[in-house]
């Protein structure tokens, strides 16, 4: 677990969840884990080494894991000599369902599903086959539809028979759970304001606070500097870009608020364990956000 990385993905928190469809013959992201769940399909992959959490294999033909939230990832080139590997994956937000709309009857087994999702979930071929059309089908949508077409995949992957729980442990990264409106408040200036420079003071002002209590504060808070909060901040939206627009690295960099571009890749590579280039590439494809 010493090359374990904390992904930033593109979704930011106005969107339900976002889809990526491509045809690769490479898997080269590094174990990696981040807050979204996450449904990934492959097809034409046997040979392809899998680790989910403790839980490595080498898997078949066809795959589709359902990930929890915060659970390190990843798969590996191993035996597969297939060149045009297909694969769709979707990222959605871990409160995507609220937890009063989980305990309803009707979200029963939705509900245990995401619980069992925390130690990753693998399908069996004959669910993977009854709902890969659908999943296919999900990369050609958008709006709403797609978002009543998601939660349909969910409900039946709940109810489907010989699913697999694949990790003996959960390898959860929870964040510290904060309730201060302090740091709410510093946290919105952060988002509202991560394109332009934006100091210490600033956000202690924000927060009503001195600068060094509030250093003290948000660290003991959230378990992160002030530094580092705002990095990953702006890190999501340069993640977005990458993906979005056809903007050169330096561009990006700066219009995240990253004024040195030579600092924007280090802080990217540290937190991704990609280059930013690196990270465009393995996003290619058709791509949806919801």
């Amino acid at each position: 677990m010493s090359n374990l990385y904390r992904e930033i993905t593109p979704l930011t928190q106005h969107d339900c969840f976002t889809l990526f469809a491509r045809v690769k013959s490479d898997f080269d992201f590094p174990l990696h884990y981040h807050e979204e769940f996450e449904l990934n399909f492959i097809a034409r992959g046997p040979g392809i080494k899998r680790i989910i959490g403790d839980h490595s294999e080498v898997i078949e033909e066809l795959e589709l894991v359902l990930v929890g939230s915060n659970l390190p990832h990843g798969w590996f080139l191993h035996q597969c000599e297939n060149k045009e590997i297909r694969e769709i994956t979707i990222q959605f937000h871990r409160d995507l369902f609220d937890e009063k709309f989980l305990r309803r009857n009707q979200l029963t087994f939705i509900r245990i599903l995401l619980e069992r999702a925390a130690k990753g979930v693998l399908f069996s071929r004959e669910t993977i086959e009854a709902v890969r059309p659908r999943l296919e089908a999900l990369t050609q949508k958008s709006g709403f539809d797609s978002v009543l077409d998601l939660m349909s995949i969910l409900h039946d992957l709940s109810i489907s028979r010989n699913m697999r729980t694949l990790s003996n442990a959960s390898f959860t990264h929870d964040p510290f759970h904060y309730n201060s409106r302090r740091i709410e408040k510093a946290f919105e200036y952060m988002r509202a304001n991560y394109d332009k420079k934006i100091t210490l003071a600033d956000v202690a002002k924000v927060a009503s606070m001195p600068e060094v209590s509030f250093s003290r504060f948000i660290k003991k808070s959230t378990g992160k500097t002030f530094v580092d909060s705002l990095n990953e901040i702006r890190l999501g939206h340069a993640s977005r870009m990458l993906i979005d627009t056809t903007q050169t690295i330096a561009e990006v960099s700066y219009k995240c608020g990253f004024n040195n571009l030579s600092y924007f890749n280090r802080t990217f590579l540290k937190k991704n364990g990609c280059t930013p280039r690196e990270f465009r590439s393995n996003y290619s494809g058709s791509r949806v956000f919801v």
